[in-house]
C-alpha cells in the first residue's frame, strides 16, 4: 500500500493554504456568466473545477466556507471526517472512507455557504480525496473562518472550531 508522500509526489500535489496538500486537475472551459449566477459571486465562475487534496497524520483543513456546493470523493488511505456548521448553527460530521459498514461514504457534499473543516480521526494515517466544486472555485469565492468570530456565532461549536482552526 502507498504512503502519503508517495501520493503527494506522483500526483505533484503542493501545500493548500487552508492545510494538507492538493493539486488542480480540471476546470471547465464552459462559463458561466455573473450575470446568471446568485448574489455571493461578484465574477464570471467557470462551470466546474476539481481537485486532489490529500491530509496527513496531525493535519487538518481549518474551518472556511465556499460560495458553491463541494462535492468530495474518497480515493485512498484511511477515513477522513468533515464537519460541517450550516448557517441556524446545526452540525454534522460527513464521514468518508472505504468502508460503508463503517458509515463511511465514497462521496459526500457540503452545501455552499456551510463552515466546513476536515481531519483524520485516526492521527497516523492519510486520506486522498477529490473535491469538485460547481460553480467552479475562485480564491474570491473562498473565506476562511476567524476563530474568535466563529466561535462568538456558533459558541455551541466552541471546542471543535477550536480545534480546527489557526490562529
Amino acid at each position: 500500500m502507498q504512503d502519503a508522500q508517495y501520493w503527494i509526489d506522483t500526483l505533484k500535489l503542493e501545500p493548500h493554504p487552508e492545510g494538507g496538500y492538493y493539486r488542480q486537475t480540471y476546470r471547465s472551459q464552459l462559463t458561466i456568466p455573473r450575470s446568471a449566477l446568485p448574489q455571493p459571486f461578484r465574477g464570471d465562475r467557470s462551470a466546474s473545477t476539481a481537485i486532489y487534496f490529500l491530509l496527513r497524520d496531525e493535519d487538518f483543513s481549518a474551518f472556511h466556507r465556499l460560495a458553491s456546493d463541494e462535492m468530495w470523493h474518497f480515493y485512498a488511505g484511511g477515513p477522513l471526517s468533515v464537519y460541517v456548521i450550516d448557517e441556524s448553527g446545526q452540525h454534522c460530521e460527513l464521514k468518508l472512507g472505504p468502508n460503508p459498514e463503517r458509515c463511511e461514504a465514497f462521496q459526500a457534499v457540503v452545501p455552499a455557504g456551510c463552515w466546513f473543516a476536515s481531519c483524520l480521526p485516526k492521527p497516523d494515517t492519510f486520506a486522498l480525496v477529490g473535491c469538485t466544486v460547481a460553480p467552479g472555485f475562485d480564491f474570491s469565492d473562498f473565506v476562511m473562518a476567524d476563530r474568535s468570530s466563529l466561535m462568538a456565532a456558533y459558541p455551541q461549536h466552541s471546542s471543535l472550531i477550536r480545534r480546527l482552526t489557526r490562529e
